[in-house]
């Protein structure tokens, strides 16, 4: 039990607060908002994940809706207002590229018959 008396920077060698500093901190709604934004502007993950200081589970918490649901919408307005120019190019989806059906022309068809 010598272990249990020790803090756990003198078990890893490290300062404690350096220790504290790697634990995953956590993101209100306004941050919810601005990573659904700079996912939409294409800013890697890796970079929102040293920005806002966080664990990507957090980043996926927040993209598939399970914290704040109801960020997305708020982030498409501010995105709107903000960015009017890239509106058009944007695919304010769940997905990075927009995956459906691709729409064959008839015309094509004619040709495997």
């Amino acid at each position: 039990m010598i272990v249990s008396s020790l803090c756990l920077s003198e078990v890893t060698n490290a300062p404690a607060a350096a220790v504290r500093e790697t634990a995953a901190r956590a993101l209100g709604e306004a941050e919810a908002i601005e990573i659904w934004i700079a996912r939409w502007l294409r800013v890697r993950r890796k970079d929102l994940m040293a920005r806002y200081e966080c664990d990507p589970r957090q980043l996926y918490a927040i993209w598939w809706g399970e914290k704040f649901p109801t960020s997305r919408e708020k982030a498409e307005a501010a995105f709107r207002a903000r960015h009017p120019g890239l509106v058009d190019r944007v695919s304010f989806g769940y997905r990075r590229i927009p995956r459906g059906p691709a729409a064959e022309p008839e015309e094509q068809l004619s040709l495997f018959e």
